[in-house]
């Protein structure tokens, strides 16, 4: 695959993104750690206790899912706007191979998912469950190897990790919307239009834009549609512009470090405790976390790298620039770590705690496997030598 030219601006962008991404996988690797510890100490009954406490007429739970989320959503909506627009994602031909790998990451764990739960109704519905890649996990560990991968292939990740959360987007507002609220979906979708207008009119100052936004949250959620959808909502009305201030890029700046350091692992320390009192492996074999963990392991992993290598092999696409076929499998094995959206499609998927619990199950199986063969693959594996003048 031949690496795009980006404008100064893009490339600023995908440097920052690449690095605040990384090291935020290392504090949400943190937080899902503590929140096992936690979960499994005496504070245990604390911790679940202040999940559960109201916080004005909602759960703290569910604020941290339902609002604090919805900037994670905003961010990620800005990031994919910038990425079709101005970056990785701006040329078709650089989309060929990373939304081809990504859309086999999607299909394959779904597929295995049902596999094991297809005759178990009150399951099924955590079919998504193992389709997405937690992209801040990923490229935290990639960023352990160092130099060992080639940068391309931290984008080739990068814009995989992006594809399946649009994917994750477009089946959350598909498939998991509750019953609709008429009157309520209507004055989000009269919000959304003055959204367009502002961006029409160009009007660059951003506060216009963030206070229609929190109304257009407010309207959403009252609508039966997830909350959360509306920060992506938001996010493709912010203007981008390739020369000169940018308000789209001004956001994203801003919204960088609160979501990696602060939103993202406040979730994980949210959802990821799991007690293991009385996990045995009779647990770790039912339906929905050996789905889960299969699909995150297996279907992730021969999803994007056999239809990443089919399209190599026949000549579609090519390679990462400077990777070899052994380190595009490594990164299509890292792809299977898939906690945060995974968690977060779990909780609107499954309303039974015991299914919840099990999705934890899978989604740390998975991702656990998934990275430490990740990890050892990309050590052993040689990078493509030098083509020869």
């Amino acid at each position: 695959m031949v690496q795009p030219k980006l404008s100064t601006r893009a490339r600023l962008a995908l440097h920052a993104f690449l690095k605040n991404e990384a090291a935020g996988g290392y504090v949400l690797m943190v937080a899902a750690a503590l929140a096992l510890i936690v979960a499994n100490s005496p504070l245990a009954r604390a911790y679940f206790a202040a999940l559960h406490a109201g916080v004005g007429g909602i759960s703290v739970h569910h604020a941290i899912n339902d609002g604090l989320m919805a900037l994670f959503f905003l961010l990620v909506g800005l990031e994919i706007k910038r990425e079709v627009l101005d970056g990785q994602l701006s040329r078709l031909a650089d989309v060929l191979l990373p939304g081809a790998a990504a859309l086999g990451g999607v299909a394959l764990p779904a597929l295995i998912y049902l596999a094991f739960n297809a005759q178990h109704p009150n399951s099924i519905a955590g079919w998504a469950i193992p389709s997405a890649t937690d992209i801040a996990f990923a490229l935290g560990v990639l960023a352990l190897l160092g130099s060992r991968v080639p940068t391309s292939l931290k984008v080739f990740l990068t814009a995989i990790a992006i594809m399946d959360d649009l994917a994750a987007i477009v089946i959350i507002a598909l498939f998991y919307t509750e019953q609709l609220n008429g009157l309520a979906l209507a004055g989000a979708g009269a919000v959304l239009l003055a959204l367009v207008a502002l961006n029409r009119l160009k009007v660059l100052a951003l506060w216009p834009y963030l206070l229609l936004g929190a109304v257009l949250w407010f309207l959403v959620l009252k609508s039966g549609i997830h909350a959360t959808l509306a920060g992506v909502a938001l996010a493709l009305t912010i203007p981008l512009r390739r020369e000169g201030p940018s308000p789209l890029h001004r956001l994203e700046h801003a919204l960088h470090k609160p979501v990696a350091f602060g939103i993202t692992p406040l979730f994980g320390f949210a959802n990821a405790g799991l007690s293991f009192a009385g996990v045995g492996l009779s647990a770790l074999l039912a339906p929905v976390p050996l789905g889960v963990a299969l699909g995150l392991f297996v279907g992730k992993q021969l999803g994007v790298f056999g239809v990443a290598y089919g399209l190599v092999k026949l000549g579609w696409a090519r390679l990462p620039q400077g990777a070899s076929v052994a380190q595009l499998y490594g990164v299509a094995v890292l792809c299977g770590i898939g906690f945060t959206m995974s968690l977060f499609i779990g909780g609107l998927a499954f309303a039974d705690p015991a299914l919840i619990d099990a999705t934890k199950i899978g989604v740390l199986v998975g991702s656990l496997g998934s990275a430490l063969l990740g990890v050892v693959i990309l050590r052993l594996a040689k990078p493509e030598p030098p083509a020869r003048p």
